[in-house]
């Protein structure tokens, strides 16, 4: 069997007008080469999201929402459902970044519920998970990750047939300069793989993603880590060439 290609996601966050896209777009393609071992997935602002599928889907990048609401439509002003994205040309959706759960206050339950509004609209979930410094600290995080995972996986449907996902984000390490270090990622992403053959549902290809101030300076050493699978990368993925050189680093190394 072919084994799946690792990948090299950015998150934009609340980043780029349409135009800034275009030009990003523009810059990143002079010089990017697709390879069938690593998959390029870009998660644009919703305004941009539709002109960047567009644009990017014959050059094998995949686009990506940044969120959804776990309703198909109704009076919920200022969100966006799972079909709406679709439609709109993203492949894959966030589900339960950290800044969400921290600022707009979703919970494992919330996410569940998303997680089953991508699955039936077509879209191929990422599911974040991640601990706080207090939990680092206090030696409580495999309990919180694990926790996240099972309880925002209890919707899962395997008759889908749709790959998972995961995003691994250590919390105090996002936006902060810092990051865990290989053998705490690869021990974290063990752990997943633990917890995941636990669970009463059976999910096969679950590729996990690390997250956690990811740039061109570190990424070999996260890439030789058995068991990443890719990175999700945020602010260094705002910069075209920035974002290239850690795509390249995964073509070289995987």
């Amino acid at each position: 069997m072919t084994p799946s290609p690792c990948i090299v996601a950015g998150n934009w966050k609340m980043n780029k007008t349409v135009a800034e896209a275009k030009s990003w777009l523009a810059r990143f393609l002079e010089s990017y080469q697709p390879s069938p071992r690593v998959e390029v997935q870009v998660y644009p602002s919703f305004t941009a999201l539709h002109t960047m599928a567009l644009l990017a889907s014959d050059r094998s990048i995949r686009v990506g929402g940044q969120n959804i609401h776990d309703e198909e439509r109704g009076a919920y002003t200022g969100e966006i459902s799972a079909v709406q994205l679709r439609e709109a040309g993203a492949e894959v959706v966030l589900i339960g970044h950290s800044e969400r759960r921290l600022h707009a206050g979703e919970t494992d339950a919330m996410l569940a519920r998303k997680l089953t509004a991508a699955i039936h609209a077509g879209l191929q979930p990422v599911l974040c998970v991640g601990e706080n410094r207090e939990d680092r600290q206090a030696q409580r995080h495999e309990d919180v990750v694990g926790l996240q995972i099972e309880r925002g996986l209890a919707g899962w449907e395997p008759s889908a047939g749709i790959p998972l996902i995961i995003a691994y984000e250590p919390v105090w390490a996002i936006g902060t300069g810092m990051t865990a270090t290989p053998q705490d990622a690869g021990a974290m992403h063990a752990h997943i793989r633990r917890r995941l053959e636990k669970l009463p549902v059976h999910i096969p290809e679950v590729r996990i993603l690390y997250g956690g101030s990811v740039t061109p300076d570190n990424v070999a050493e996260l890439f030789a880590t058995p068991g990443i699978d890719g990175v999700l990368v945020g602010g260094a993925s705002l910069d075209a060439l920035g974002f290239l050189e850690i795509v390249r680093a995964a073509q070289r190394l995987r």
